[in-house]
């Protein structure tokens, strides 16, 4: 029987490695590594491990960069003198697969090889990085000689001569030391923002020699030699310990006792622990889909990944849109956590929800003065944010390669939506966990502080006696600097009335949290008067004629053009026809309008109308963010429309599996991963909460013959089955 937790790759081209090693990577919520082959020479930047965290800028970069750890996976393998690699010289696949096991969190590779003296080989390498200590990684590999007796020579360290791209150094020289003979140790510190890492890693082997150092400055290794005899297997094992600054005061200790508990432990019990916690965690987080294989794998895909990315110990991180997976907007946080992947995590992993929020409470000093140096109160989060939560959008892209022509960034001073998103995501959470104690003490302030910043920005139109919000950018970022975009109004409203609430129940609850915040924030009768002025009377576009929605102030006076005639693409349509030209066409860039209904339903309109939005906007989204499918899927599924929400839900499943954006080398899309579930859990089966608790509304696309999943509520599990119509829920 197929296993849909498994995924495959077979003999893989060299155009498909950069995907190959986005879609491969493991991690443990500390760290991830990308699915990098293990010989040195597979690689040309050996750019495969980053940690949480440890961001830095370099001048002449365009924005801070999450730095490179050192490579540690590089093992080179000869076989009477033959290196086991690309080099078709040197010998030939004979076969290859690999296997990533997203039930464990477990990346396999098989190859058997043959050297070009004609002995044939078979090289399994396993790799994973601990759930359980999350300093610990760990590489086996198992050689057997199938034909011949070879003599083989091994060696493997830690290679500090890892780059990105840009081509931008981040560390101080490395030092290196050997705290035994079969083991080498790494450290530095990033040149601007002097965080310190260390990375210690042991070659252990069953192999009846003696290992030898070999000192290379940048790269210092452990060596092996030995006869292999026909038939006979052996096994070499790399263990590392990994430590930073950001955990402790003496990250080289700190490495060199997670190697030590590494080696104590074995690598058996290393796994069967790890192996135990994955268990764990997929009795909660797995969804069951029968009727569709490739879904099925997607949704597992797609967890995992953003399973593997989410902190388990630390709440000054948070998880960037690209995850640990690749280089992609240099692991910077945007609305992609809050709106796309906190929503499955705080229905089924609620402490990692938690910890994602927290890192927004940490950052608000940096939203606060984000508003101030742009004249307003409150608190206004940054668009992208990195490890100190001010902007850090950069305000350029980098020279065209050919053209050498740049184009401006404007998300930075113009997208503000993000304040209401992340208020949105601890709603969310509150509803769903009842966590009080983080309302009061965390929450409450985030919600009442970004309150305060609309309050300051919105303008009033004393002409048409409203307020309103000019200069933004909504979710569609083909049209910049634009009036009343109704996502960012709305949101804003909701925002606003939200607060009050808020307000209300800590001044009952916790009157004493109240004071203190009301002093603080400057909040009193007035304010609240002033917060529910604007809520009456701000302006939420709307044609009454044709009851629809407006995106924002002259959208309907674009250049209209046919969006769905440009079929089949991989890239956008600014990609083609220009990012000026595509300013005045009325095409959209993603779920806008149609978010806005995702997000609040029948709190923007009742059905009819929602139904007049989706006919207007669904045929202008080019879709040029992944974020966009999974949101249209989850909306076309509450609205009825099963056949189109199933294909807009393939695309979504699509997005890193097939590569359908053609950009998945730069990392996993995780806030499409987060989408598919949100499409699959509030759009198909229809969960929504009631004041009897979580409930399903299911619509299910032809085909599906199940699904099933589980959701916490206010701590009590809630699993629930759709099959054949029937509608089950099992509680506790």
């Amino acid at each position: 029987m197929e296993d849909h937790f498994l995924i495959r790759e077979h003999l893989a081209g060299p155009d498909q490695a950069a995907v190959s090693e986005t879609l491969f990577t493991i991690g443990n919520g500390y760290v991830g590594v990308r699915g990098l082959l293990e010989e040195d020479d597979a690689h040309p930047t050996l750019d495969s491990t980053r940690v949480h965290g440890l961001f830095n800028f370099i001048e002449g970069g365009v924005s801070p960069d999450l730095a490179p750890a050192p490579h540690w996976l590089g093992l080179t393998i000869e076989f009477d003198g033959y290196r086991f690699g690309a080099d078709t010289s040197q010998g030939r696949v004979l076969g290859a697969e690999r296997i990533l096991n997203v039930r464990d969190a477990t990346l396999t590779r098989r190859v058997l090889w043959q050297t070009a003296g004609g002995s044939v080989i078979r090289l399994t390498f396993e790799r994973f990085a601990s759930a359980v200590d999350q300093h610990v990684l760990v590489l086996r590999l198992s050689v057997m000689a199938l034909h011949g007796e070879p003599q083989m020579h091994i060696s493997g360290g830690i290679d500090t001569r890892v780059s990105l791209a840009s081509g931008f150094q981040h560390w101080e020289p490395w030092e290196t030391g050997s705290p035994a003979p079969d083991a080498v140790w790494v450290r530095s510190r990033t040149l601007q923002s002097g965080y310190e890492l260390a990375m210690a890693a042991a070659l252990v082997t069953d192999l009846d020699a003696a290992p030898a150092l070999l000192a290379d400055g940048a790269h210092p290794q452990v060596a092996y030699s030995a006869q292999l005899a026909q038939g006979q297997t052996i096994t070499i094992t790399k263990l590392v310990g990994l430590s930073t600054s950001r955990e402790g005061g003496n990250p080289l200790a700190d490495a060199l006792a997670a190697l030590e508990r590494a080696r104590q432990a074995g690598y058996d019990a290393l796994y069967y622990a790890h192996r135990a916690h994955w268990e764990r965690v997929w009795e909660d987080s797995d969804v069951v889909l029968e009727g569709d294989p490739f879904l099925q794998r997607a949704l597992r895909f797609c967890l995992y990944h953003i399973l593997i990315a989410a902190p388990p110990h630390d709440n000054q991180v948070s998880i960037g849109a690209k995850t640990l997976s690749g280089a992609g907007y240099r692991a910077h946080v945007f609305w992609d956590t809050e709106l796309f992947m906190v929503q499955p995590l705080t229905l089924t992993q609620p402490h990692l929800a938690r910890n994602l929020l927290m890192y927004r409470y940490h950052r608000l000093p940096g939203a606060r003065a984000k508003a101030k140096a742009n004249g307003f109160e409150g608190a206004m989060f940054p668009w992208e944010s990195a490890d100190t939560g001010e902007e850090v959008t950069p305000q350029w892209t980098p020279p065209d390669p050919v053209t050498g022509k740049r184009i401006r960034i404007w998300t930075g001073e113009l997208e503000q939506h993000l304040t209401s998103d992340i208020a949105y995501a601890i709603m969310q959470y509150w509803h769903w966990t009842g966590d009080d104690a983080f309302m009061r003490d965390y929450g409450a302030e985030i919600v009442l502080d970004g309150a305060r910043f609309w309050a300051s920005r919105v303008e009033w139109n004393a002409a048409e006696n409203r307020y309103e919000i000019n200069h933004v950018i909504g979710p569609d970022e083909y049209h910049e600097d634009v009036n009343n975009n109704v996502f960012t109004n709305t949101m804003a409203r909701w925002h606003l009335d939200t607060a009050r609430q808020v307000w209300d129940w800590l001044s009952d609850r916790h009157p004493e949290q109240a004071a203190a915040l009301g002093r603080t924030l400057s909040i009193d009768t007035a304010a609240l008067d002033r917060w529910q002025t604007i809520i009456d009377r701000i302006y939420i576009p709307f044609d009454d004629e044709r009851q629809i929605h407006i995106q924002f102030d002259g959208f309907f006076d674009l250049e209209p053009v046919d969006v769905l005639e440009y079929q089949p693409r991989i890239v956008s349509l600014p990609g083609i026809l220009g990012h000026e030209e595509s300013a005045h066409l009325r095409v959209i860039k993603q779920a806008d309008v149609v978010m806005l209904m995702a997000l609040l339903g029948e709190q923007v309109a009742d059905q009819s109308v929602q139904r007049n939005n989706w006919e207007t906007y669904y045929p202008l989204a080019d879709h040029g963010s992944s974020l966009s499918p999974a949101m249209h899927a989850w909306v076309a599924a509450r609205l009825g429309r099963l056949d189109l929400a199933g294909e807009l839900f393939e695309h979504a499943a699509e997005i890193d599996l097939r590569d359908n954006k053609g950009n998945s080398r730069d990392g996993i899309h995780g806030a499409s991963c987060g989408g598919l579930w949100q499409a699959l859990v509030f759009g198909f089966a229809g969960l929504h909460l009631t004041p009897d608790g979580p409930m399903l509304d299911p619509h299910l696309p032809p085909g599906w013959e199940r699904v099933q999943f589980a959701v916490y509520y206010q701590g009590e599990r809630h699993t629930f089955k759709i099959e054949g119509g029937d509608v089950s829920i099992e509680r506790g």
